[in-house]
């Protein structure tokens, strides 16, 4: 088949997966963290991408980088693009009957927040294993991932489930934000705050309030994000108080820039999970890191 020429402009991978992580995280630091890229080297792939395409990709604003309507239609085709690529590099994988290869599926927010700081860890312990992760489903079976970290009701259907942790949800919120608030012993008490939500999550206020009786009860204010690194990114900064699991904010806590006023908190009924097909005789490699996964949780 002849290759197809086209004139228009197109972005490289890195700078898709840069927009990825600018989008995901809000600002040019934060997206250099999650993707190991400096500072600078993020700053002048978004740089480049914007003068290649002769217009700008986001909006700067107090809350973070939002994107432009055009840095939106790529965003969405980015997501599609990566996905293709990591299916291929699945299937490369799988050509290796012998491959060390693993192959996770991993929420972004659990990832970044709770497994990849651990991640050294089994590096040092099982330097042969390697690990691809993953944030996007594929029904390609060449490109399936070799276990799956879930968020929701378990245990699932056809999938040997086992419960990491999220059930113990807290409310938290930093020092300065108490401060102005006042005395936060009680859900009344809390209810005089602004609860910082991700629409698409069910850890809100409702929850909260209803496990404690007190469903009728509303917060002063609702501050909602569409990605929940914001979310707690809001907390973090003062701007109000968010419902989270504490291994998702382990370092923020120990710090102190993070608190749980009156130790108000509730069970939820959702929770991360880490699965496995169970038509599917698991590898040694996924043997390892499944025992090496439960030390993590214990």
């Amino acid at each position: 088949m002849p290759l197809v020429h086209t004139s228009v402009p197109l972005p490289s991978m890195t700078a898709l997966r840069v927009m990825l992580a600018i989008a995901e995280r809000g600002s040019t630091t934060a997206a250099a963290e999650s993707i190991n890229l400096s500072q600078s080297a993020v700053s002048k792939q978004l740089l480049t991408l914007e003068n290649l395409l002769g217009a700008q990709m986001f909006m700067r604003k107090p809350s973070g980088m939002v994107p432009t309507d055009l840095g939106r239609i790529y965003l969405e085709q980015a997501q599609v693009a990566i996905k293709a690529m990591e299916e291929a590099a699945f299937r490369a994988a799988s050509l290796q009957p012998d491959s060390h290869t693993l192959r996770l599926k991993v929420l972004p927010i659990l990832g970044d927040r709770w497994l990849l700081p651990r991640f050294s860890d089994f590096n040092l312990k099982h330097p042969d294993i390697d690990v691809q992760y993953t944030t996007f489903a594929t029904d390609n079976p060449a490109a399936q991932p070799d276990a799956v970290f879930r968020f929701g009701r378990g245990p699932f259907a056809k999938e040997q489930s086992i419960y990491l942790f999220g059930e113990d949800v807290r409310l938290v919120c930093a020092p300065a934000y108490l401060a102005r608030l006042g005395s936060c012993e009680t859900i009344e008490h809390a209810a005089r705050g602004i609860i910082i939500e991700h629409p698409g999550t069910p850890l809100r206020w409702i929850d909260l309030a209803t496990e404690h009786g007190k469903p009728e009860l509303e917060p002063q204010g609702v501050m909602r994000f569409d990605y929940y690194t914001l979310v707690l990114r809001a907390a973090i900064s003062g701007q109000g108080m968010a419902l989270v699991p504490p291994q998702l904010v382990e370092e923020e806590l120990r710090a102190g820039s993070l608190i749980n006023p009156g130790g108000i908190h509730y069970k939820s009924k959702v929770a991360y999970w880490f699965t496995t097909p169970t038509d599917r005789k698991p590898s040694p490699a996924l043997k390892a890191f499944q025992r090496w996964l439960m030390t993590q949780v214990e």
